[in-house]
């Protein structure tokens, strides 16, 4: 469990978070939603590390991360997979390459050791006889399986996904929700994703954390979310629903 303790972030005069609490369960898919400008990317970059909070701590498992040096929180951070908005494949490197680029910094796995993961990684998206072709040789859906991949290489307890769905068809994010969620109840991770597609939020959303103006303003299940008074939260399902409708 990723506990979220009075968290709190300006930059400059601009408050992006206010005192924010919350927890994400593990083995359970946690979204963060919200419109653009709500702070779900800060909240999501504290959580990881880039950014620090100038008040409260993030704990992993009980364990303070927020106040860390860098580090132990090095140490922590090889627990972690992070799926990149648009994947963040390197170009120059190919499938095989990428998905080995956790394993080559945090382990000390013997290359063989190494590609056998990478293997077994690959092999759970539904990618086959891919190691050798280079990002430019895939499909988008492709990339975010691979990107997928190269984040659960390392057996992290928790995942974070920026935006998974971004770029991608209706059925290819489908299959991609379909993916995280069951790569999540499978392995028991934590996984936290930070998105605004309403499809993801009504399919797999299980803890969803609506942020508005930087406030945790509700939370709640897929199940219960079309049926809140909450009128901010409201304005924003519908609002972007319409909007996904008419694309």
């Amino acid at each position: 469990m990723i506990e979220i303790n009075k968290v709190s972030k300006a930059f400059g005069d601009k408050v992006v978070l206010k005192d924010v609490s919350t927890s994400f369960e593990q083995g359970k898919t946690n979204l963060i939603i919200g419109q653009s400008g709500s702070g779900k990317t800060v909240l999501m970059k504290c959580c990881i590390g880039l950014i620090d909070p100038d008040e409260g701590e993030v704990t992993f498992n009980k364990r303070p991360f927020s106040s860390l040096r860098e580090k132990r929180k090095r140490e922590l951070r090889k627990e972690m997979g992070v799926l990149f908005q648009g994947g963040a494949l390197f170009d120059s490197l190919t499938v095989e390459e990428n998905v080995m680029f956790p394993l080559n910094m945090f382990t000390d796995m013997s290359f063989e050791e190494k590609r056998e993961r990478v293997n077994f990684v690959l092999k759970r998206v539904n990618l086959v006889n891919v190691n050798h072709l280079y990002p430019s040789e895939i499909s988008g859906g492709m990339m975010k399986r691979v990107a997928i991949a190269r984040a659960i290489s390392n057996n992290p307890q928790y995942l974070f996904c920026d935006e998974p769905n971004s770029g991608l068809d209706p059925k290819t994010a489908e299959i991609i929700d379909q993916l995280i969620s069951e790569i999540t109840e499978e392995y028991n991770i934590t996984t936290v994703i930070n998105t605004h597609d309403m499809n993801s939020v009504l399919q797999i959303g299980q803890h969803i954390n609506f942020l508005y103006k930087g406030e945790l303003w509700w939370t709640g299940d897929k199940n219960s979310i079309l049926h809140t008074s909450n009128p901010e939260l409201n304005e924003f399902v519908f609002s972007t629903e319409l909007t996904r409708r008419l694309k």
